[in-house]
């Protein structure tokens, strides 16, 4: 695995793949306790440790632990990294419509989840996922195979996530019923539209819950008020635009629904813990993201 992330990421940061939702990940040096907001998916680490802090729970993803996220959350990671030995992983985005069909499939065969669902897991990487792992990796490096045969591959990863150690937990979350889907449903919709206008009460009422309800059970599955985790999802990726596209900390906020940039300014560095450009230049080779790596020669060679 490490040898292939090497090859598909050969530059620090985020990588694209060949396949729309796969990206390689790659950190040179450590990096210490940061504010991270990651989409529903799958992140498996090949070579490194990272460490995943929500709430009060600490969540371990290395070459013996994988992490899954069924909801985006806001949260915090530590990395330890080292030239000689870089952070090396692969993130393979959930296609929720895809995930619910598996799901319904692993569900007609395999007894009901009785675990509670949850947001984010942690779980040990076994050597049936670790193949498959390897067996993606090794197609994104020929643009006909990443084609032809990754989709299968990343279906298959999906389907092998859903009957691991924690695969009941995970299921039961992708399966959106009960209060945590409704509030999975409303995390998902801010993700989307975190720029418009977004009120609680109303997004109380699209969950069907009142609204002291709905602020129980959403600080259950995302560790946060809605509130908190709105602004937080709107710095986020107010801090991307910065770091990726060079936009300006005023344009920033604007394309993010603030309407002070002062505000914006303030509630940012008390996220960050500086400002945004000062973040935004610490922050550039961590968050970049390139293009995929020309693999042309070495697809040829083997």
């Amino acid at each position: 695995m490490a040898d292939l992330i090497l090859q598909l990421a050969p530059q620090e940061g985020h990588t694209r793949s060949l396949l729309d939702g796969v990206r390689l990940m790659r950190a040179d040096h450590p990096l210490g306790r940061t504010p991270v907001l990651y989409e529903p998916s799958i992140v498996i680490v090949c070579q490194g440790h990272k460490r995943g802090y929500l709430a009060n729970r600490v969540y371990h993803y290395d070459p013996q632990h994988y992490l899954v996220l069924s909801v985006p959350l806001p949260f915090s990671t530590e990395t330890d990294a080292s030239p000689d030995e870089p952070l090396l992983a692969v993130s393979v985005r959930l296609d929720m419509t895809a995930v619910a069909d598996l799901v319904i499939e692993v569900d007609q065969q395999a007894s009901a989840a009785s675990t509670a669902p949850a947001g984010i897991v942690s779980t040990p990487l076994d050597a049936t996922l670790a193949d498959t792992t390897v067996r993606l990796l090794r197609a994104l490096r020929s643009p006909l195979e990443a084609r032809v045969l990754g989709p299968a591959i990343v279906r298959e990863l999906c389907f092998r996530v859903l009957l691991g150690e924690q695969g009941g937990a995970i299921r039961a979350a992708l399966a959106s019923h009960g209060n945590f889907g409704r509030i999975a449903r409303v995390l998902r919709r801010i993700h989307t539209d975190y720029a418009q206008p977004l009120d609680v009460a109303a997004l109380a009422n699209e969950a069907g819950l009142s609204v002291p309800a709905f602020h129980a059970h959403f600080k259950t599955v995302a560790a946060t008020s809605p509130i908190q985790y709105i602004k937080s999802v709107r710095l986020h990726q107010a801090r991307l635009m910065m770091i990726r596209d060079h936009v300006t900390a005023a344009g920033a906020a604007v394309r993010v629904g603030y309407e002070s940039p002062s505000q914006f300014n303030r509630e940012f560095k008390r996220l960050f813990g500086r400002s945004p450009g000062e973040e935004a230049r610490e922050m550039r080779s961590a968050f970049a993201l390139m293009e995929p790596a020309q693999l042309a020669e070495a697809a040829a060679m083997h």
